[in-house]
């Protein structure tokens, strides 16, 4: 991985130079939230946030997009266009969250409108410092190694430049004016404070994660679903705000005329009611308990069974949008209450 160091009085000018591959977009602040928005200016670039309400997930699976037109005659896929969107800002653990995304959609079968947003897609990561609702530490996503073109790490009067792919390369190697290889001794040690001082202010963890796969196995019917259940608005906001949720409906919709239409697909959640009807009017999980149960013990127990991590990155948004204090971090913790008789006895 090659790494360079850049002044921020330069940064400016990658941000212009940036603006020349496709439709910039960056955190930007709006009514006390973050979101991803496309970037007209530098100045509207807002760096210093926790975490946008929804993910770079948009980009790629957005919340509803056409996949196919038809009329009497035929039909015809739609695809995006061929114009790169560059993202960034982006930090380490919905990088992760991308990560996930690409091993479900570009497995060995491929989603063909998935794999169009990605490859045109260039991702620019950014150092961040945690709140009291980062758990990413737990779920060993807080730092990145790969899955993004650049990141940039943010020290004392300068970035350090990592690259992560041959797109990012090439934008360094235009970039090269205001890029130096040249970094020493005393930016390496200012690079490892610097990690040392982010690890110390994650002040949340999930208890004994590595445990919580097998808690949930072993203890599958643990009457805490139930207290979750009872409490759960099924308003769908967990999948909505979560960087790794992807399930989606598929509509047809005709035109008035009925002379064609277009079939369209749209973000959907495990959590809400009638996602689990079928043909027959018949309900796998008619009861907010069974879909609530479904989501975590697919996202904390069947994910890492199938890919060895977890589907929860640790982003926190479950913790900071749940209106009613439901999420990876109250969940764990009810479980592991609940089977162990003292708190010390699990080592929480």
């Amino acid at each position: 991985m090659k790494t360079y160091k850049m002044s921020k009085e330069r940064f400016p000018e990658f941000i212009e130079l940036v603006k020349t591959k496709g439709q910039l977009y960056g955190p930007v602040k709006g009514n006390g939230k973050y979101s991803f928005e496309e970037i007209k200016n530098y100045e509207d670039l807002d760096f210093d946030y926790q975490r946008t309400v929804m993910g770079p997930k948009k980009f790629l699976t957005p919340p509803k997009y056409p996949t196919l037109r038809f009329i009497k005659s035929g039909q015809a896929d739609v695809f995006v266009s061929d114009e790169p969107q560059i993202v960034m800002g982006v930090h380490p653990c919905d990088i992760h969250a991308i990560n996930i995304l690409d091993r479900l959609f570009l497995g060995n079968i491929k989603d063909p409108y998935y794999e169009k947003r990605r490859n045109n897609l260039i991702i620019i990561g950014h150092s961040c410092f945690p709140d009291e609702n980062c758990v990413c530490t737990s779920t060993g996503t807080d730092i990145v190694e790969d899955g993004f073109d650049l990141f940039f790490t943010e020290l004392t009067g300068y970035y350090l430049v990592w690259v992560g792919s041959d797109k990012g390369l090439s934008i360094a190697i235009e970039a090269e004016e205001i890029l130096t290889e040249e970094i020493g001794e005393e930016e390496i040690q200012e690079y490892v404070k610097w990690q040392q001082k982010r690890s110390n202010m994650f002040k949340s963890e999930i208890p004994s994660f590595k445990y919580l796969a097998d808690i949930i196995h072993l203890n599958y019917d643990s009457k805490v679903w139930e207290q979750f259940g009872d409490k759960c608005l099924s308003c769908g906001t967990c999948s909505l705000v979560c960087p790794t949720c992807n399930c989606f409906n598929v509509e047809d919709r005709i035109d008035m005329n009925a002379e064609g239409g277009v079939r369209e697909r749209i973000l959907d959640s495990c959590t809400l009611p009638y996602y689990s009807m079928v043909a027959g009017d018949h309900d796998f999980r008619p009861d907010r308990t069974s879909r609530l149960k479904l989501y975590y013990t697919h996202k904390l127990k069947e994910y890492i069974g199938r890919w060895g991590t977890p589907g929860c990155v640790g982003c926190g948004r479950c913790v900071t949008y749940c209106p009613v204090d439901i999420n990876v971090l109250s969940v764990s913790e009810a479980l592991f209450e609940e089977v162990c008789e003292l708190p010390e006895a699990c080592d929480l």
